[in-house]
């Protein structure tokens, strides 16, 4: 069985907004964490072959979810391997884990396509471990999204971010 998931969503930004929010490692802390998670970046490179380290932290509030990681941590090391311009931007994941059905590779694709006054922003994951349940990953990529909508909404107008 194929272990992917596939979510979309129509952004009101401009390609050249979103792929930014993609590769700037402070615009990632802030939406890329679903839901009440914080997320900090420890390293960045922006190449192919390039990628970066991040950790997911589990909001103490949460007394159910437990690390992949440790405690309520998750860390990942993601590396590039296609990044094309306002378009689309592949890249590996694997989870910083002793647990066998967090272990293996995943990729995480994402593509940008303008729609009228908006983007459709397309994020897969293929090739999920085991451990990862589908439909969480899917409900987490999608809170992700609406993070995203959110960051390039407030933080883009204010400037916060554009390089």
């Amino acid at each position: 069985m194929e272990r992917k998931t596939k979510n979309s969503k129509i952004i009101k930004a401009t390609k050249e907004k979103l792929f930014s929010a993609f590769t700037e490692p402070k615009a990632l802390e802030i939406w890329l964490v679903p839901g009440e998670m914080t997320g900090k970046v420890h390293s960045f490179d922006l190449s192919i072959g390039g990628g970066y380290e991040m950790s997911l932290f589990y909001p103490d509030t949460d007394k159910e979810s437990k690390g992949k990681t440790q405690g309520k941590e998750d860390r990942y090391k993601a590396k590039f391997v296609e990044l094309k311009p306002f378009e689309k931007i592949v890249q590996t994941i694997t989870f910083d884990t002793e647990d066998s059905k967090m272990k293996g590779e995943m990729k995480m694709s994402v593509y940008l396509e303008s729609v009228e006054n908006a983007t459709k922003v397309t994020i897969t994951f293929d090739n999920l471990p085991i451990g990862i349940n589908l439909k969480d990953n899917e409900d987490g990529t999608e809170s992700s999204l609406e993070k995203l909508a959110e960051f390039v909404d407030r933080d883009f107008k204010a400037n916060l971010f554009f390089k």
